[in-house]
Order: C-alpha cells, then structure tokens, then sequence
C-alpha cells in the first residue's frame, strides 16, 4: 500500500472523530503500516507545539503520538484559535499570521482578509472567503504526507453536511474530494438518533460527495449489539452504504479533546476515577474554569496520581476545601482576570496566598497572578492590574513565543512548550524553572504560589511528584505521590486501547480495502442531496 487515505467525518463535534482517528493510526502502526494522522483545519484552544516551533491542534499531536512518529505543522495546516464568540487567531503552517471574524474567514475578502492572502499564496486575491484560498495549501499538505508515508487518515470537523459552508469547505468534503478520499462517518449512538443522523447526513450531500460516502462507524455504543443489527442492516437497504463497527462506550478515553470539556466545570476532570492514595489522604485540586480556557490537558498528569481529585470550578466557595488551585492557561488573560474579580475568585486567590495555601498559575493563568499587564494585542485593554499574588510584569508582543524548553525545577527534570504572546519580567521572589547552571529560565514562586508559561510541565514524573509534596505539606494534608505512576506509560495504554477498540470492534479487512484502494464504486445517491 502506498499514498493510502481515508477521512474520518462525524455526524456532529464531539461525535468521536478524533478518538476514532487515533484509533485507526494505533492499529495500523501495529501492523507495520507508516501511517500519520491529519486534520486540514482544526478550531481549538487545546495546541501544542512541535519540535520545528510549529503550533497545531493538540488532538492532532495526540493521534501522532498513536501513529508513534513526531508531529509537524503538515498535519494541521490551519488551526484557529477563538478569541471571541465572533473572532479566531488563524494559525498558518504552526505560525499565527492574522486575527479574524468568522465572517472574514468564511466568507467576503475584506482588507484583513486581503493582509492575510499573501501568508498563502502573494498576489493571489480571494475569492469565495479564507477557506477557499487555503484549499490549495491543504491539499498540498495532505499530498506531501501521502508521499512520505503508507497511510494518511485525516479527520473531518463538525459535521461534512453543513450546507451553509460547504462552499469554501477545505476539511470535510472539500479535501475528500480534491484529493479523493474515501469518508467513513462516526455517529454517537450514545446521544442518540444516529440512525437519523447517518442518513441526513448522506442525503444532504452533493452527489459527487455522496460518491465518497463509503459507510458508518457507530461510537459510544451500550448493550447488546446483536439488537442494533436489524436497524444497521435496514440502514443498508436505505442508503447501500455498510456499517464498518460498533465500538463500545468505554470510560477514561477522551484525552487531547479540542472542543470543550467533556464534563460538566464542576464535576471530575473528564472520566476519570479516582484511586485509591498512598498516604493517608487525598489531594484536592480546583481548576478555574476561566473563559477561553487553553490547554486544560495540562492538569491530567494531576488527575492521572492516585488520590488526586481534580475539579473545574467557577465560584469562589469551591476554593476552600482545595488543597492546590490551578489558574489554566487562557486566550484572554483581561478578560480571565475580569471573571476572577467579578465572581469573587481574585479574592478568594489573594485570602489563599495570604493563608500560604497553593496556587499555581500556568502560561495567562502565570500572566494573571502578576502585578500588570500592558496588553495591546491580546485584548488592546492597555495597563491592567493583575491579582498582585507575584511580583511580575508582563507586556504583550506581537510576536508569538512558540517553543519547547527543557530545564530543572524542585531538583527534577522539567520539559514543556511555549505557546504566548506575553512577556514576563519577574521582579522579586524565586525562579521557577531553571537550567542545569542554576539560571532562572521561567516562572516565579513566592511561599506557596507558583507560576510558569510551560505547558505540560507536570507530565515530567519526578517534578509533579515534587511539586505534589510541595503541595500536600503547605496544605498540611498527609497525601504521599505513588512512586511509580508514569503519566508516559499511562498515555501509551490508552493510545494502545483505541487500537484495541478498533482491531476488535471494526471490520479491519473492509478498513483496509478503504484506505488502499478508495470507497466503492457504484454507490447510490439518496436524495435530495445539497440544495443547488
């Protein structure tokens, strides 16, 4: 097999196309298949960064880590980054070239539109909106993947049958059909009307899309499968399309999500249980549920140690049982420190850090706990005043700080990536992070308040150990780290189950005939497909 691909789309966001995709990567490694993961377009505030200093979709590092090869920018050439209800960043290629509305980007070339055409291609003007001039690059992308490896599988976004954007659509539809790929829907059963969905979902297409529609996978599925059969043979009559698997609902497999949290902010960090700890307590952590939360993966290193409970919280009675406090990263740190103040956090914060009770503060949540802020970027607020709980300034460059350090902090080795717009100058108090010489590299601590811009840093073993008897001996709780809990380890068995739901519960000789040789010829089109 050479060049082989296959889209996996959805029937709604969060229908499991992302799990699905890793899945898919995890069995074809396991095979011998040189197979790497792909999404043209990605909307999220979930990124990492890559060894290059490119920024992508953390979902689409997640399913690299499946396929067991390094990311790079080609697996996710465009990636928006919200900043509003009604405006993205637009990450070009893993670099941030222009902040846009949606109408800007999904249609009409305004002059921001314009600024943001040379990134693509210089001198070439837009026509039919942002996505159609980026559909070039996709495609390119994807092509040069399909060179270099046996497989690419590539996930879709939302669902492929919005009407209102197929147009200009570069990541659904769109790429399928400009480089003829073969489009296996996920619908989850579990909401409910995945019968329905499946079948709207091909009848709202095109029929050069419905060409392309090779069949279903069913996601989240509880009980007996022998009493779904008749509905998915009846769904066959119906469309001429088959069902590829039905893969169980399995708890604890929702890592690197890129479109909210899977739980409510006030309940366990996503599925996990909680076990049992090794000393005499367990450690409570409070994650604050600021709005344009990033990265908040940076916490299920935390979750991932026995007898550490993790909560999202958004009022400021939720503070007092925490043993730790967790500001999270946020595209909008003004407007984070806004929340905080208005529903009592920032003082709830300052009784915390006055008590010497922990808080850590990670990248706009680190920016947050400083003393001021001159954003003219970000928010364009100006001076801010921060929570005053370290002593840091931090001023807003254009200039995008995309890396990937590595250093020491409490005696361990510490690594971690960058992904910010603020600078910070650290006035007082002690380094965080440090290199092998002793010199501070980042972040700032003062008693039991800690701050860094590193994401991912608490998934170094020996440091979140560190950090977590820190923690556990200024909150007065007798709560010991398990010695050898391995957040790597851990990570590598959940990658190893999505293969397994995969290998078990999908027709995996049908998969493979897909991703070799295309979706089948002479399949029917189920009317009255997209409107003209």
């Amino acid at each position: 097999m050479s060049g082989g691909g296959l889209l996996v789309a959805g029937t709604t966001s969060d229908a499991g196309k992302s799990v699905v995709t890793a899945g898919i990567c995890r069995w074809l490694v396991r095979q011998g298949v040189k197979v790497a993961p792909f999404k043209g377009q990605n909307m999220s505030l979930n990124s990492f960064v890559t060894r290059e200093g490119a920024e992508i979709g953390r979902a689409q590092a997640m399913q690299a880590q499946a396929a067991r090869v390094e990311p790079s920018a080609l697996m996710n050439p465009v990636l928006l980054k919200p900043g509003s209800d009604r405006s993205s960043q637009v990450v070009l290629m893993g670099r941030p070239v222009g902040e846009l509305s949606a109408r800007g980007f999904f249609g009409g070339a305004g002059p921001a539109a314009k600024s943001l055409s040379g990134a693509v291609s210089p001198g070439k003007a837009l026509h039919g909106g942002r996505q159609a001039a980026l559909l070039d690059t996709v495609v390119g992308c994807l092509e040069e993947l399909r060179g270099s490896y046996d497989a690419v599988i590539c996930e879709g976004a939302g669902s492929p049958a919005e009407i209102n954007l197929r147009r200009t659509d570069i990541v659904n539809m769109g790429i399928a059909r400009a480089a003829r790929l073969p489009v296996l829907v996920v619908g989850d059963i579990d909401r409910g009307g995945v019968f329905a969905s499946f079948f709207g979902t091909t009848a709202l297409l095109a029929p050069e899309d419905q060409e392309l529609l090779a069949g279903y996978l069913v996601n989240k599925f509880r009980g007996d499968v022998s009493l779904l059969e008749p509905g998915l043979d009846m769904l066959k009559d119906l469309t001429g399309r088959a069902t590829y698997g039905v893969l169980p609902f399995q708890h604890g497999l929702g890592i690197d999500e890129e479109d909210g949290l899977r739980v409510s902010l006030r309940g366990s960090v996503r599925e996990s249980q909680t076990t049992a700890p090794v000393g005499e307590d367990v450690l409570r952590v409070a994650v604050c549920a600021v709005p344009l939360m990033s990265n908040f993966t940076d916490v299920d290193a935390l979750a991932a140690e026995p007898g550490v409970v993790v909560r999202f919280v958004d009022r400021a009675e939720e503070l007092v049982d925490a043993d730790l406090v967790v500001l999270p990263g946020t595209r909008g740190t003004v407007k984070a420190l806004q929340w905080l103040r208005e529903r009592g956090l920032a003082d709830a914060l300052a009784r915390r850090a006055a008590e010497g009770r922990p808080v850590l503060g990670i990248c706009g949540g680190f920016q947050a706990l400083g003393e001021r802020i001159e954003d003219d970027v970000e928010s364009r607020a100006g001076a801010v005043d921060g929570l005053g709980l370290l002593p840091v300034r931090v001023r807003f460059e254009r200039e995008k700080t995309l890396a990937r350090p590595v250093g020491k902090a409490l005696g361990e080795h510490v690594e971690g990536y960058e992904i910010h717009h603020g600078v910070a100058e650290v006035t007082g108090g002690e380094g965080f992070i440090s290199d092998d010489r002793g010199h501070s590299l980042d972040g700032c601590r003062v008693g039991s308040v800690w701050g860094t811009h590193w994401h991912g840093s608490l998934e170094a073993d020996g440091f979140r150990r560190a950090f977590l008897r820190e923690v556990a001996a200024a909150a007065g709780r007798r709560f010991v780290p398990a010695p050898d809990t391995s957040f790597g380890a851990l990570r590598e068995e959940q990658l190893d189950r999505l293969g397994d739901l995969i290998e078990e519960h999908a027709d995996t000789d049908a998969l493979w005939r897909l991703i070799e040789s295309g979706a089948p010829s002479g399949l029917p089109f189920i009317p009255p497909g997209a409107p003209a």
